[in-house]
């Protein structure tokens, strides 16, 4: 077996080396300990995709707990569904193929991987950041332009939920110390501390569980945060979370 024990892998199928690459090192930021593996280009190094390689890559990922595989355009899906079809069928049971956006759903999907999610859950992290990243830059547009009307409402549950806690339940209030505030790598931490209790939490509104959700907040060095949960027993989780904060990360 190959991949990272325990864990599940992520493999990103790109017509682009570059492409598949970067995302491999943006995502590395934030899921050092999982194995995601880039499956970009030719077998030449140009333009296109390539069976050998998405092969490979699974092969490269697969700890014998899944491979969530993520594919920028059409053409890469089909090499990648050809690939799983000369699997061996216990193999192919544990594969994927994830319906989300290259970017967004593959970094969400590689955090959850760096958790020890299941392969569902995974999957499941992948699938749901089209919408939390969707609406998260909606209301940012939105609010950019001065144009509170332009942004649109959000069900109850979404990744802009604004609703304060009720009275009684855990709340703290705590300032942002990092140098460059709550960049990639120290999101990521938030989200797999968050996701660590059962308890939902929520940052400034926003799912603490949802790292699209919360990097988009934009929460600089000085910005002021609340954390805060609607559950009279989610008293250690809030603390949890505001005590990371206040800590920096380990890099303030």
């Amino acid at each position: 077996m190959a991949g990272t024990p325990g864990k599940v892998g992520v493999v990103y199928v790109s017509h682009s080396v570059k492409i598949a690459e970067g995302l491999v090192e943006l995502a590395g930021q934030m899921a050092g300990s999982a194995t995601l593996v880039a499956a970009g280009g030719t077998d030449e190094g140009g333009i296109g995709t390539s069976f050998d390689k998405v092969s490979s890559a699974i092969g490269a990922a697969d700890s014998g707990h899944g491979v969530a595989v993520f594919c920028d355009l059409g053409s890469a899906i089909l090499t990648a569904e050809t690939a799983l079809d000369f699997l061996d069928d216990e193999v192919r049971d544990r594969v994927r193929i994830v319906s989300a956006p290259l970017v967004e759903g593959g970094v969400a999907a590689a955090v959850a991987a760096e958790s020890g999610d299941d392969l569902a859950a995974v999957v499941a992290a992948g699938e749901s950041a089209a919408e939390a990243s969707g609406e998260a830059k909606a209301e940012a547009l939105g609010s950019a332009a001065g144009d509170v009307a332009a942004v649109p409402a959000f069900e109850a549950g979404s990744v802009a939920e604004t609703a304060p806690p009720a009275s009684g339940t855990p709340s703290r209030t705590v300032t942002i110390v990092n140098r460059d505030g709550l960049h990639a790598r120290p999101a990521a931490e938030f989200v797999k501390l968050a996701s660590s209790f059962d308890t939902k939490v929520t940052v400034n509104g926003r799912d603490a569980k949802s790292l699209l959700g919360i990097m988009s907040l934009g929460l600089t060095k000085g910005t002021t945060v609340e954390i805060a949960s609607d559950d009279p027993a989610g008293t250690d989780a809030v603390n949890a979370l505001a005590d990371l904060v206040e800590g920096g990360f380990g890099e303030a």
